[in-house]
């Protein structure tokens, strides 16, 4: 009882200490979405079902990061922040009446989609058959309890930041994992992808669950307020409405993604996902992490006047993901091969799949560094409430990318230069339709587009943000990092007639070792170049481990 009191009370001081929380958190949380990926590829491979289970996520996703992830999370914060600041007591009957009001409102929505959702379904894929239309309809139904659950646990998320309650907060990824597998290992046998989504719904619960003790914590305490005209609520949609649109735009371009994707091979869906989730580990681990962690105090700089703090830690945090960031973008696109061999190519999930994934992983692995330091310069952005720049970025890069997957599938369709000159890259053989290349390219073009718009702004709203330190530390990571490919290639060539690649143990170490001497040299080579970042980090990983 006593530990479990200094858990849900425990604060962390430092934006590093709480980084340092949350990269560990989304390590474990990521390794489990790798496990549940490879359970569900093991399970059902590229099938019209696993296809029929990922369009199912579209909708209740689209509420999930319109209203939530790309809308309260981001605006409850500053908020709170703000009333607290002034008047504990009022901030906390905001809290309240946003919890009631936005518990209604999601309630009300859900409803509606569940109705509609045939009509949904069969505009987002065009290419299923009855059998799948079907079953991505009752899927869609069972998962729109979803957002329900992230809404309320969303608002938790945000009280737990504001007071630095960052370890119970962390579980909540871990939690949801959880019961996706549990889902997957313990129902599935039965009834198929039916008993994954219901897994889906009891990892939201736990994500949930799992932050309610640590806020009362805080001193939240449940009171029935349901006050639409409060100005705070008001404020709250002023601000929502225009990350509304912007999160629309990512949304309606993953939806797009998976209609293009639905009207190619079977299992495009799959592929296109499942290497979106693996491209996204480093991105979660690093970029959101550090972004999350940054965002309070980022904020409470902004509200308390103090710019030049506000500046040097937004450049301090944009070195060290930059730092993190380079070196895993560059080994993911050199070991794509084996880490899809290594997690996917099992069971049910064949070798022209596995082909097409580690294809797709090496494009999207173009856009990684652009898509992990996007999460932190957007809630620069919002620390001084600013919704409306990123939302016209996000609107454009999205049109970007919606009319380049169009595009570039075309040109795919046919043998030409740029079909050869993707099949040269990414040495793919023996597999005639390559059209899903087309949907990770468009995705990273798309978003080095927002990355750079975004930065630009940035400059033009706070001014100069040591961009001399950042420009001096991106030159020295750039070097480490050629020497490092140089050091990956050199010992794969030395090792590899030492090991049998055509087994899963043969792959597995070239890939470790591949990885470790990758890793070996860019430290050494950065430690050379008296990288700042090295000791930055230092208290991140050293000092814990000490103690």
């Amino acid at each position: 009882m006593k530990f479990l009191n200094i858990f849900f009370n425990s604060q962390t001081k430092t934006i590093t200490g709480a980084a340092g929380i949350l990269v560990v958190s989304a390590l474990i949380s990521r390794i489990l979405g790798v496990l549940r990926d490879w359970l569900l590829a093991k399970t059902f491979g590229a099938s019209p079902d696993l296809d029929a289970y990922f369009a199912a996520f579209r909708i209740p996703d689209l509420v999930y990061n319109i209203l939530i992830a790309g809308g309260i999370t981001i605006v409850f914060l500053p908020l709170f922040s703000e009333y607290f600041f002034k008047n504990k007591e009022e901030a906390w009957k905001f809290a309240n009446n946003l919890i009631n009001i936005f518990l209604f409102l999601l309630i009300i929505l859900c409803l509606i989609l569940l109705i509609f959702a045939p009509p949904l379904i069969k505009l987002i894929t065009p290419g299923f058959n009855p059998q799948q239309i079907n079953l991505t309809i009752l899927l869609t139904r069972l998962m729109l309890l979803s957002p329900i659950l992230l809404g309320l646990s969303s608002i938790f998320s945000g009280i737990l930041q504001y007071f630095n309650r960052f370890l119970a907060y962390s579980l909540c990824p871990i939690l949801y994992n959880l019961g996706i597998i549990s889902g997957i290992l313990f129902l599935s046998p039965c009834t198929g992808v039916l008993r994954v989504a219901i897994g889906v719904i009891f990892g939201a619960f736990l994500h949930f669950a799992i932050q309610i003790p640590s806020a009362i914590s805080c001193g939240f305490r449940y009171q029935p307020i349901f006050n639409i005209k409060n100005m705070g609520i008001k404020k709250v949609f002023t601000l929502m409405l225009p990350r509304i649109f912007a999160i629309a735009g990512l949304q309606i371009n993953l939806i797009v993604i998976t209609a293009i994707a639905s009207t190619l091979a079977a299992g495009s869906i799959v592929i296109f996902n499942l290497s979106n989730n693996l491209q996204y580990f480093p991105i979660g681990i690093i970029g959101v992490s550090f972004a999350v962690a940054a965002f309070p105090a980022l904020t409470k700089s902004w509200v308390e006047g103090g710019k030049e703090n506000f500046i040097k830690g937004f450049s301090s945090i944009f070195r060290q993901i930059i730092y993190l960031t380079i070196p895993i973008s560059v080994l993911i696109f050199i070991l794509r091969n084996q880490i899809v061999e290594i997690i996917l190519k099992h069971g049910e999930f064949n070798y022209s799949a596995a082909q097409l994934t580690a294809a797709s992983l090496g494009l999207f692995s173009f856009g990684i560094l652009a898509s992990s330091l996007t999460p932190l310069i957007s809630r620069a952005f919002f620390s001084f409430q600013d919704t409306k720049t990123p939302t016209l970025i996000v609107v454009f890069s999205m049109a970007l990318n919606i009319i380049l997957s169009f595009y570039l599938t075309w040109i795919l369709k046919s043998e030409n230069f740029f079909n050869l000159l993707i099949r040269d890259t990414l040495l793919i053989k023996g597999i005639e339709d390559i059209r899903v290349l087309a949907l990770p390219l468009a995705f990273s073009i798309g978003v080095i587009f927002q990355f750079l718009l975004l930065l630009t702004f940035l400059y033009r709203r706070i001014g100069d943000f040591k961009l001399k330190e950042i420009s001096n530390s991106f030159l020295k990571i750039s070097v480490a990092s050629l020497l490092m490919i140089g050091g990956v290639y050199l010992i794969l060539f030395l090792v590899s007639p030492f090991l049998n690649t055509q087994t899963f143990s043969g792959v597995f170490w070239q890939t470790l070792i591949g990885s470790l001497v990758g890793v070996l040299v860019y430290l050494i080579t950065t430690f050379l170049l008296k990288s700042p970042e090295i000791k930055t980090l230092e208290p991140l990983v050293f000092k814990r481990f000490r103690k």
